[in-house]
């Protein structure tokens, strides 16, 4: 999950840049016209929860100088579109949290059905369960019963998660606590106990 600041920068500088037209359509993924930087990976499309996520990370990430001034205005930004397009906001937060969900539980499905295959993609695909845990403040839920696949998986992720250390890069932890962000603090083992 090791991003460089600049990655980060470069990806939440795009969004912003585009984020009205975002928030103000019915898709959950936008396409993003930014190259990242050289020997970083591709960027994903953006979504309301990458935001959220790189947010947290150049948050946590140590900066000093012109870095820090260009991190705190990004996020300063951030949540001044977040006041002013409050309800497509969460409507979006909303629609995101509903995909997301679905993508953890099919992850989940799949390493119960085959352990040994997808234990190993815990470290990325775990993004998507820190993505719900940021999406879940963003927005109201409709219905008493809305949550419940998540306590789910996460009652079954508790069961089997091995505790360890932080699994993403070190330098990124401390916007990461581990009482809100448990699932970061572990892996999970390629086979079950007979």
């Amino acid at each position: 999950m090791a991003k460089s600041l600049e990655y980060d920068l470069r990806y939440i500088k795009a969004g912003l840049e585009i984020l009205e037209e975002y928030l103000l359509s019915d898709d959950v993924f936008w396409p993003l016209g930014v190259k990242p930087p050289e020997g970083d990976p591709d960027y994903p499309r953006l979504t309301l929860d990458w935001l959220l996520l790189i947010r947290t990370r150049l948050a946590a990430h140590p900066t000093s100088g012109d870095q820090k001034n260009q991190v705190e205005q990004v996020i300063s930004e951030l949540e001044l579109n977040r006041s002013k397009w409050r309800v497509a906001w969460e409507r979006k937060a909303a629609h995101c949290y509903q995909v997301r969900e679905r993508m953890w539980r099919d992850y989940i499905q799949e390493y119960q059905d085959n352990p040994q295959e997808n234990a190993d993609r815990y470290r990325y695909e775990v993004r998507l369960r820190v993505m719900l845990e940021l999406l879940k403040s963003e927005f109201r839920p409709q219905n008493i019963g809305e949550g419940d696949l998540l306590l789910s998986l996460d009652s079954y992720l508790k069961s089997t998660l091995i505790p360890g250390s932080f699994i993403w890069d070190p330098e990124i932890q401390a916007g990461f606590p581990r009482n809100t962000y448990w699932f970061l603090y572990g892996k999970l083992a390629s086979r079950f106990k007979k």
